[in-house]
């Protein structure tokens, strides 16, 4: 069929999949060459199998495909890691949004309207995609507290691995609003820039109170995991046990093949429980970054705040009291 002759270019994209798997492309390289799930190409070459060419084609006012109900219980841990881990300018979630992530993970095209017919279906509202308690398991977050965190730091002293949290967060021209003092009658203004411009920052905390971060100026990725996971094996040294959450830009073929690369004498991973970003010290510091250090503080450009930020983190690093406390927040001792 001639490339001018498809609806849309997902409609190539599934021809283009059947294609390669005749030339004898295996399912793993025509996922990473064009830019989709395993879980998507196998799906496209059952349908084509089935329905052949008719199977492929775009129908953008015909029914929808059936979600399954082990499928739709994943939506609420997809959209909780936030727009950012999916490539997204800025935290919040509109349909389309979430369309675009349903295709990605789940290989199901939706049109936004019917994104949010399913999410009214599932009880979510636009003020609250996900109800982030309904979804939490107390007991099996107070068990990792209780249980597999003394393990771990356990196995990291017997393997002699350096302990090291991470994660990601933004930090924005928007100022981080604190209460403060001021006539009575007349509130402090703080004037900014309006706009989502933002920076967007991996963090590291290790339980010998040491920290490290990447910045970048645009949404994180894989690549950039790897990036900040080839730093800490630079900075850190030796081994590491490096505890996370299950964020999508962890879950990318190019992470999981690197974390493979470098083997599990050197790199070793943990995800933590779903939903549970207060057993994260780095979730700590973050609040203490942006309430603490940069409260009330406007900047007038990117680069202003990346400065501002590398401030605020200099007067966090010396500082091991404060560090622990991240821990101690958290619920976990370092020791």
């Amino acid at each position: 069929m001639a490339a001018e002759l498809f609806h849309d270019w997902r409609e190539w994209r599934r021809f283009r999949a059947v294609q390669l798997a005749r030339l004898g492309w295996v399912h793993r390289d025509i996922a990473e060459a064009l830019g989709i799930s395993e879980q998507a190409v196998s799906q496209w070459l059952a349908q084509f199998a089935i329905g052949g060419s008719q199977a492929l084609l775009s129908h953008p006012h015909g029914g929808h495909a059936k979600l399954t109900a082990q499928q739709k219980a994943l939506i609420p841990d997809f959209l909780w890691h936030g727009a950012e881990a999916y490539g997204f300018q800025g935290e919040f979630w509109t349909c389309a949004r979430i369309a675009k992530v349903l295709h990605e993970e789940l290989g199901v095209a939706y049109h936004k309207d019917h994104v949010a017919r399913l999410l009214h279906g599932l009880g979510w509202t636009p003020q609250i995609p996900i109800t982030r308690a309904a979804q939490r398991d107390e007991e099996a977050i107070e068990r990792w507290r209780q249980v597999r965190w003394p393990q771990l730091l356990a196995q990291a002293h017997g393997e002699r691995r350096a302990l090291v949290f991470t994660d990601e967060s933004g930090f924005y021209l928007l100022p981080a609003v604190v209460r403060t003092y001021g006539p009575k009658g007349q509130t402090p203004v703080l004037y900014h820039w309006a706009g989502r411009d933002h920076l967007s920052v991996m963090g590291a905390v290790t339980t010998t109170l040491k920290v490290y971060t990447l910045v970048r100026g645009k949404a994180l990725n894989g690549l950039h995991c790897i990036e900040f996971l080839e730093h800490l094996l630079r900075q850190v040294g030796g081994s590491l046990l490096v505890i996370w959450d299950g964020s999508p830009i962890r879950r990318r073929r190019a992470v999981k093949d690197f974390i493979a690369g470098v083997g599990e004498k050197r790199l070793l991973v943990e995800a933590l429980p779903a939903y549970a970003p207060d057993l994260n010290p780095v979730e700590w510091m973050w609040k203490h970054l942006k309430h603490v250090e940069l409260r009330n503080r406007t900047c007038m450009d990117l680069e202003e705040l990346h400065l501002e930020f590398h401030v605020a983190v200099g007067h966090i690093r010396p500082r091991p009291k404060l560090i622990r406390s991240f821990f101690e927040g958290a619920g976990l001792s370092t020791k």
